[in-house]
């Protein structure tokens, strides 16, 4: 437009550039002229020559020019123009004419006919198709499923041939594309396979039945214009990757929704411990090495406890652990059941309850991993942590074992039974106990000391030294023949080894001392809430008066066994209806104040359960048998233990002595030493993954109680006498009957 301005119009939007000298020069970039015949143009209209030179770099500069090396647009042997401009709005050139596209079909709605004419008409060369990897610059694979085997195959010969392939699934509602997976840069086909494995846990009932771990095959749901779609954005990815465009499928997988139009992207990482392209090694050495706990200055000392990272930090540096596709957890959601004044969140099938059946993974209180906390961003944390915990504590077969028998293994070896601490009696009433299904009072086989097995080192803090311990009461293991059996008692995620290892024993702490009272029924002194109500912990008079509208009442026991830390029972019933649903939560921690918020959050995880509970007994939103007895048929009034002792002086804030420490690691010196003082070994294994990074540690403390029934003799019999609590030790036939469910 004279006198106003030169306008230039592109896909992106509309520059104005001002200036007699860009008017003049306007017209005669069309594409037809070099840079000195565009100035000698221009200069016959009277603009100063050097106002014009500079005019034209300063076009050159704002990227608002390209040069052809071609000759005239309108020349036949010319390019597309529209293919030009995508290429200059992406930043580079078409791929070289020279490039060789591969194409792999393997199976899926699109036919090798279809995949062909849509590579050809956006100028592939395509190899014949009998060509190898080597033969081509980029392979693009075409799948109805990113984990079908064959897809090992082509992922050895691309690795083999040094060359990149990019994959894609363009069929069915939702199309995939990406990732390009470049032999020795990024990760490779098994470390994508990994992940997406672990969401399809669900198939798991499926394998069974077929007796196969290949892939469920899924019916496909697509029609012309879908797949089409699909296939197109692959052979677009490909044409970008040629161009040498960063597109986001380098390290990815984009999956576009046919029926909403959503995209989502999906990092896909490598794997340092791989087998097939990494060090399957990394996971033996870490386990190998002792542990040695370093300075961690606590950056934090409320909230859920005390950490070397936030709970914001550690969003920011695990949240991309959480995705639906590759994700470690699959998601990290509220419990939609939870009433607005507890946050319970959920986070994916709990992996240290696996199951091959439907009701395993549906049924129970602990089928699902989850988190707590007084805030959203706690109980995010929370949830993703114990994910973590679980699949990290999962066993993955490149753990460091010794085979050997515990006779020939010697001292090094702990017995199992240490461990396990089945009475004799439980052994020989196995099938009694077995026949109530739950895992929670499973009692395994009597060890044999004679047979092979596998043993994974773990480190003695207290004995500064190397032990041995039988690797499946380690990780957990799918496999139900199994001689013995894994749980997650002591295991742990932390912002760092030491703060892991401090939960991780402040859990054996806590479930020790549940153990002592539950099962021996003892009385205990009254938490009084108030005085912490009084002391600054004003959350929990909100937190009771959400209890109250639900028509039940909290209170709170103070379990604090022989190691002086801090236990504490949250508890609460139903007052408006004979069916009192009792929940229960507890905490542990040297600082009375966080034991009583981790008791108070965790009995908010269960309230999900009962909050929909009927008079009729109806309405339970778990089918473990054992839980929905004890909700329907408990009272306090028949389980009196549930209640405080009147005779002893409740415990307060100032009850239990506390000096607080700024170090993680002055936390895991000084639990130690609580531990050797009693006569008690302390062990530690590394779980940490080396393709996650958040640390996982799994605590044992050989002669320490499960909640769970496990009626060997030692401390659940003499502690509880040690303490006073009790003139003698309570005979097994007079041990509370009904186990902890949860």
């Amino acid at each position: 437009m004279p006198g106003e301005a030169v306008y230039l119009v592109s896909a992106r939007g509309v520059r104005a550039v001002r200036g007699a000298p860009a008017e003049a020069l306007a017209p005669l970039l069309d594409g037809s002229r070099t840079p000195d015949q565009v100035l000698r143009e221009a200069a016959a209209t009277g603009t100063d020559p050097e106002d014009l030179r500079r005019a034209l770099a300063e076009l050159w500069s704002a990227h608002l020019l390209r040069a052809h090396a071609h000759p005239s647009p309108s020349a036949p042997t010319a390019p597309d123009p529209s293919a030009e401009a995508f290429w200059d709005l992406a930043g580079a050139t078409a791929p070289p004419a020279t490039a060789v596209v591969r194409l792999v079909v393997l199976d899926g709605p699109v036919s090798p006919e279809e995949a062909r004419d849509a590579c050809t008409a956006s100028g592939f060369v395509l190899a014949p198709p009998t060509a190898e990897a080597e033969d081509a610059d980029l392979t693009l694979v075409l799948c109805a499923d990113y984990l079908d085997p064959r897809l090992a195959g082509v992922d050895a010969r691309q690795r083999a041939a040094g060359r990149p392939w990019i994959l894609a699934s363009p069929g069915g509602p939702e199309a995939w594309t990406g990732p390009v997976l470049r032999p020795g840069d990024g990760p490779c086909w098994h470390c994508l396979a990994e992940r997406l494995r672990l969401q399809r846990g669900s198939e798991a009932p499926l394998h069974r039945v077929l007796g196969s771990t290949a892939p469920v095959s899924r019916p496909d749901a697509s029609i012309a214009a879908n797949r089409a779609a699909g296939l197109h954005t692959a052979v677009l990815e490909t044409a970008k990757w040629l161009a040498g465009v960063p597109g986001p499928t380098r390290d990815a997988i984009h999956t576009f929704d046919a029926l909403t139009l959503a995209g989502e992207l999906h990092p896909v990482t490598r794997c340092p411990q791989c087998p097939a392209c990494g060090d399957p090694g990394l996971v033996g050495a870490r386990v190998r090495e002792p542990f040695v706990p370093r300075p961690r200055p606590k950056a934090t000392d409320g909230g859920n406890g005390h950490r070397s990272l936030s709970p914001r930090q550690m969003l920011e540096r695990y949240g991309h652990l959480v995705g639906r596709v590759t994700g470690v957890v699959r998601e990290v959601r509220r419990d939609p059941r939870s009433p607005a004044f507890t946050h319970s969140f959920l986070s994916g099938h709990n992996l240290a309850m696996r199951a091959s059946t439907l009701d395993g993974h549906s049924a129970g209180l602990r089928a699902l991993s989850g988190g707590k906390g007084l805030t959203a961003e706690e109980a995010t944390v929370s949830a993703l942590c114990e994910a973590v915990e679980r699949y990290s504590g999962s066993r993955h077969g490149d753990e460091p074992v010794v085979r050997d028998s515990y006779r020939a293994l010697g001292p090094a070896a702990v017995h199992p039974d240490a461990v396990r601490l089945y009475g004799p009696r439980q052994l020989r009433e196995r099938d009694v106990w077995n026949a109530a299904g739950s895992p929670f009072q499973y009692v395994g086989r009597p060890f044999d000391e004679e047979a092979p097995l596998d043993w994974t080192p773990v480190w003695s803090l207290t004995g500064n030294t190397q032990r041995l311990l039988p690797t499946s009461l380690l990780y957990f293991d799918a496999d139900p023949a199994a001689p013995l059996r894994a749980d997650s008692n002591g295991n742990a995620a932390g912002s760092s080894r030491e703060d892991a290892f401090v939960q991780g024993f402040l859990e054996l702490v806590e479930r020790d001392a549940v153990a002592l009272w539950w099962y021996n029924r003892t009385l205990a002194p009254a938490c009084d809430l108030g005085a912490f109500v009084a002391a600054g912990d004003t959350w929990i008079e909100p937190l009771r008066a959400g209890y109250r509208s639900l028509g039940r009442e909290v209170w709170a026991l103070d379990l604090t066994s022989d190691f002086g830390i801090p236990v504490v029972a949250a508890l609460s019933r139903r007052t408006d209806r004979p069916a009192e649903d009792v929940l229960f939560g507890f905490g542990a921690h040297p600082d009375p104040r966080i034991a009583v918020r981790r008791a108070l959050t965790e009995m908010g995880q269960l309230l999900p359960a009962v909050v929909d509970a009927r008079p009729d007994g109806s309405g339970y939103t778990v089918d473990d048998p054992q839980a929905v007895a004890w909700w329907r048929t408990a009272t306090v009034a028949g389980q009196p233990h549930l209640l405080p002792d009147p005779r002893l002086a409740p415990s307060g804030p100032g009850s239990h002595p506390y000096t607080p420490r700024a170090d993680l690691a002055d936390d895991v010196a000084a639990l130690t030493a609580l531990a050797a003082e009693r006569g008690l070994e302390v062990l530690v294994l590394d779980q940490t993954r080396p393709d996650i990074g958040l640390p996982v540690m799994k605590v044992i403390v050989p002669g320490m109680r499960q909640f769970w029934p496990r009626f060997a003799p030692g401390r659940l019999f003499d502690v509880p006498v040690a303490l006073g609590r009790l003139a003698a030790p309570t005979p097994y036939e007079l041990l509370n009957p009904v186990p902890l469910f949860v």
